[in-house]
């Protein structure tokens, strides 16, 4: 985006000032003052001949759902090209609030969290952007984007008018906007439109103060002539909640609704203007235990093509869906991978979706289709255990144990993702078997419970919530809880982590607990285990012991960064590391994924890559993890006894395409 530099500002005190400087006295200020580019450019809607209107002339948007979060930036730029060479002339794109500020009043823009640079990047491919800044976006993102520390206030109402939800999310769009405002098509970006909150519809509360209030916070901070709209779900009940006076109301749909009886409905909340839908479901998403979701390619462009030719705008939700990272899948059951059998696959590969629906959108521009990026299989890597978690919290959780009398939960610790041990001692001898109970559900989401250092079994949340133990009165309990994701979607969004309630023994109250935050991602980025990798030399043991426990390798370099995909055969569930990045989550045991994704800009081609594994129930015997030249997104027969012969064999196989 070329930038401008006139300094016809008024007062030379303001003149003096640099960008940053001026940006922020503007705010203060309240003088959202941007300089007009050369030429006339409008983008508007036009409720006489129910359309859009770009720099005065009919517009039609055909877009794809893209979201930055779950894309690493140096693949930014590919993915743009992709979905420009398909034939889309717009991306939408959602803006997760927990992402930039997942600590109170500090804001990440830069890396994988500049906003500004993919935009950039959108604009130089000569893509137009649809803006999706939420505050709550759902997108089966951690608490649908909004920042757990929102639930330190204990009585606090999302996505409401609630005072103390007000005034973060005021003090977060202070922030945001005036960012965004230069990106706007008026103001000589590629901003065409922006929604206001997200499927407001479909949200309990109906609190239409909220929505006047986020009306106004646009208005101010991005300016009347703005386009703003909202999106709810196909129901009568979710359009009358989720719309506003002054803000567009759009539908969303997929490929099994009536077009007509859709847009019908939309036609009843906006009389006139253009026909939108603004989620039109290329694919769906995966839960753990369920199938691999996937929608038909034929179908999707079959309907995609009656709505162009009624001349609606349509965005395809997902066009990349990309990959949940670390710890910011939503719902506690999504999986790892955001593939939504999408166009573009989670490594960004054109499928036969992509064609079918670039066959459809005909107006394409002339060029090859970048290709897909290089795969590689790397081949087996041999793990070798560092320790149990218990027997490592001086490196784990440096700052030491908080006491407590009872539980304390995640946010109250201010231990928003990841993991916390709490540790307390049996109050008498158990010779019989005694249960262990959470009685109001109040395990949030898994709990891994060892008796002085032996794994006893797990409590997980709306599934388990009796154990039995025994064990000597003095024994040490070591219960280590996992966040798993909070609910991104529904009236359960203020979703508390950890031990939200006391557990019982028998007929005892656990008390006097020792509770030791994990800052397990801090210690790997600090290269840790693999800088004390002389320590680590446990004697080995024909089967691990079950439980959770750290596991380190190395992958030798060879040369090449490629993508690849890694397996963990016969690991139970966990969490991966490569060179620090916390790839996310596996659960091949409850599936249906199988592989996680692994960027090629995340490995080395000259340096050892190194890979710590948090296993927590218990590791396979022969501690070896596999890298695979492709993706394995369900659970197949035939791959499942390839992948057993493989395992069991002592030779390695590697296989280079060039």
């Amino acid at each position: 985006m070329k930038r401008c530099t006139d300094t016809e500002l008024g007062p030379a005190a303001v003149i003096k000032q640099t960008i940053p400087e001026l940006a922020a006295l503007l705010s203060r200020h309240s003088l959202y003052y941007l300089l007009q580019v050369s030429g006339e450019r409008s983008f508007s809607i036009d409720y006489k001949h129910n359309c859009f209107l770009k720099d005065g002339k009919p517009f039609q948007y055909i877009s794809g759902s893209i979201h930055y979060s779950r894309i690493p930036r140096y693949y930014w730029r590919d993915r743009l090209v992709k979905m420009y060479m398909t034939g889309l002339n717009a991306i939408q794109v959602y803006v997760p609030w927990n992402f930039h500020e997942a600590v109170q009043g500090v804001h990440n823009f830069t890396g994988d969290r500049d906003l500004e640079h993919f935009l950039d990047l959108a604009n130089q491919t000569g893509l137009l952007v649809i803006l999706r800044p939420g505050p709550y976006i759902c997108a089966e993102w951690e608490m649908g984007g909004l920042p757990a520390w929102l639930l330190q206030k204990p009585n606090i109402i999302l996505r409401s008018a609630d005072t103390d939800y007000a005034q973060a999310v005021s003090n977060w769009l202070a922030v945001l906007l005036p960012k965004m405002k230069p990106w706007l098509y008026i103001n000589g970006g590629n901003i065409i439109s922006v929604q206001v909150e997200n499927e407001y519809g479909s949200y309990y509360a109906c609190d239409y103060n909220y929505m006047r209030h986020l009306r106004t916070l646009f208005r101010f901070f991005l300016g009347e002539d703005t386009v703003l709209f909202t999106t709810d779900g196909n129901t009568d009940k979710e359009m009358t909640c989720g719309t506003l006076e002054g803000l567009y109301a759009t539908v969303d749909f997929g490929t099994d609704t009536n077009v007509t009886e859709a847009f019908s409905r939309q036609r009843r909340f906006e009389p006139r203007g253009p026909l939108v839908n603004s989620e039109f479901y290329t694919g769906w998403l995966d839960h753990w235990g369920d199938q691999h979701a996937v929608v038909d390619a034929q179908k999707v462009s079959r309907v995609l093509g009656e709505m162009l030719t009624m001349g609606a705008n349509v965005n395809m939700y997902m066009f990349e869906g990309g990959t949940n990272f670390g710890y910011w899948n939503g719902k506690v059951h999504l999986v790892t991978s955001y593939d939504y059998d999408a166009p573009l696959s989670e490594a960004g590969d054109p499928t036969e979706k992509l064609l079918a629906i670039r066959d459809v959108i005909k107006d394409i521009p002339s060029g090859p289709m970048p290709p897909a990026t290089p795969k590689f299989a790397y081949g087996f890597v041999t793990l070798r255990k560092v320790g149990n978690v218990s027997s490592l919290l001086n490196t784990l959780s440096p700052l030491g144990p908080v006491k407590s009398q009872h539980p304390l939960t995640f946010e109250e610790m201010k231990q928003y993702y990841g993991y916390m041990l709490y540790r307390t001692t049996l109050p008498r001898d158990l010779s019989e078997p005694t249960p262990l109970i959470s009685p109001l559900n109040g395990v949030h989401d898994r709990a891994y419970v060892s008796v002085n250092g032996v794994f006893r079994g797990l409590l997980e949340r709306d599934t388990a919530l009796v154990m039995n133990i025994t064990g000597q009165q003095g024994d040490t309990v070591d219960i280590l809880v996992e966040n798993m994701g909070r609910v991104n979607f529904g009236s359960k969004i203020n979703d508390y982590k950890g031990l939200l309630s006391n557990l019982i023994l028998g007929k005892d109250v656990l008390t006097d607990w020792k509770i030791y935050p994990l800052d397990i991602d801090g210690a790997i980025a600090a290269r840790w285990p693999h800088s004390d990798s002389r320590k680590y030399f446990p004697t080995p043991q024909k089967e691990p012991l079950p439980g959770p426990a750290i596991y380190m390798g190395t992958l030798q370099p060879n040369g090449l960064a490629w993508d690849t995909f890694l397996k963990l055969y016969e690991w139970t569930k966990g969490q991966v590391w490569i060179n620090g990045v916390n790839l996310g989550r596996y659960w091949p045991a409850r599936g249906p994924q199988q592989t996680l994704y692994i960027p090629g800009p995340l490995l080395s081609t000259s340096l050892p890559n190194n890979i710590t594994v948090l296993e927590l129930e218990g590791a396979p015997a022969h501690l070896r993890v596999l890298f695979m030249d492709r993706p394995q997104l369900s659970v197949p027969v035939w791959r499942n006894i390839i992948s057993q012969k493989l395992f069991k064999s002592p030779c390695i196989i590697i296989r280079r395409c060039d």
